[in-house]
């Protein structure tokens, strides 16, 4: 998955770059644009590994969502290529279901109850903001 994400001689993170600056470009020019072909980005290697590596970079990155998956048990038992692969497989097969976020509601000092969310993994690594 990683070479796959070396697409056209660039680094993956210039790829993302280059296109999240394209789109930005093309809203801005026309807010009432239609973006019809996000999905093929969204499978597209180099996004994938992008994510992942945010995903796995982030605060919570050790804490497992609601599929058991932590970045430890991706990169150990998994290895982060495969499950890249497998998850751009589910996704161009459009085979993927997420699972439902696990949502718990945590006391605050206020009296009230504040809402703390963890996604799945695979959700996580879908996603690239």
């Amino acid at each position: 998955m990683p070479e796959d994400a070396r697409a056209n001689g660039l680094a993956p993170q210039t790829r993302v770059r280059e296109m999240q600056t394209k789109l930005h470009r093309w809203a801005v020019a026309d807010p009432g644009r239609r973006f019809d072909d996000l999905y093929n980005l969204v499978c597209d290697p180099a996004f994938l590994l992008i994510a992942w590596e945010r995903v796995a970079g982030n605060s919570g990155a050790r804490t497992a969502g609601v599929d058991r998956y932590t970045v430890h048990t991706v990169t150990e038992q998994v290895g982060v290529k495969v499950f890249l692969q497998d998850l751009r497989h589910q996704l161009r097969q459009r085979t993927f279901r997420p699972l439902p976020v696990r949502e718990r509601r945590i006391p605050n000092t206020v009296g009230s109850c504040a809402s703390w969310a963890s996604p799945p993994w695979r959700i996580g690594s879908c996603r690239l903001r």
